[in-house]
């Protein structure tokens, strides 16, 4: 059997002095799906910047710009799979090692991957389908992209006649109430908090790390580039994040690839 590299013999050592795991999530899980990055150089925002929720309300043609976009990413995101750090991430709930899922994703990977949509709490909210502005119902993306396909068909909530927009915060928009009270409430119970794959410099989502420190829990950030948090993180790992999460968890033994990415 290989012998694990040190910075990985670390990590499987603080998972196993932990009784409670809080798992957060960010973009650079997702990319190893083929999912692309919104902030990094060259991703989504390098050429189109970000609507903003009150530019999407108040104008008609800014809600279409907003649906062309979505559907010119749709089958991107639909056609995309779990990959092993999803899956990872998902063997550590099936244990009972990991309590929940805090993710900054809108893509539905973690619930892909298995685990339950009660302990995935979606920060930015979902993408895989779309929801009302007034009345809150869930609607299915594919009516509505035949029609906007067709003749840029702006929906309409088929209950209420409200605003539909696919369940993603936008920038302007208010964070959820509710996923940000069950984050926090995660974040104070854990006694270790795994950030794996976010840049950790989009507020208040950021903030999770630090408060989990100042409560005493362990920090271990697992990302490809260096973050702004790795001063008070326990135990920081610039590795290629599936292939590491993978050997870290035991679903895999390691291989040349669990080496650092500069």
């Amino acid at each position: 059997m290989n012998e694990y590299p040190p910075t990985l013999d670390a990590f499987r050592r603080l998972l196993d002095d932990a009784n409670r795991v809080v798992v957060f999530t960010g973009a650079g899980i997702s990319t190893e799906s083929g999912i692309p990055d919104f902030r990094s150089p060259g991703g989504i925002w390098d050429k189109n910047q970000p609507i903003e929720f009150q530019d999407f309300m108040a104008s008609a043609e800014m809600r279409r710009e907003a649906w062309r976009r979505k559907f010119a990413t749709h089958e991107t995101i639909e056609r995309a799979k779990p990959n092993q750090g999803h899956r990872a991430v998902a063997e550590l709930v099936r244990r009972g090692t990991a309590s929940s899922v805090i993710t900054q994703n809108i893509d539905g990977l973690h619930q892909t991957s298995g685990v339950a949509d009660d302990r995935v709490i979606e920060l930015h909210g979902n993408t895989t389908y779309a929801h009302c502005l007034d009345c809150g119902l869930h609607h299915a993306l594919e009516p509505i992209r035949k029609a906007f396909l067709a003749a840029e068909t702006l929906p309409e909530c088929r209950d209420c006649g409200g605003t539909v927009k696919t369940a993603t915060i936008s920038f302007g928009q208010a964070m959820p109430e509710e996923a940000m009270r069950r984050a926090e409430e995660e974040t104070l119970a854990c006694d270790l908090f795994l950030s794996i794959g976010s840049s950790l410099v989009v507020y208040p989502a950021a903030g999770l790390p630090i408060m989990a420190k100042r409560n005493g829990a362990r920090l271990l950030i697992l990302n490809r580039d260096p973050t702004e948090l790795d001063a008070i993180a326990d135990l920081v790992l610039n590795l290629e994040i599936g292939v590491a999460l993978a050997a870290a968890v035991g679903l895999e033994e390691p291989v040349a690839a669990v080496m650092p990415t500069k």
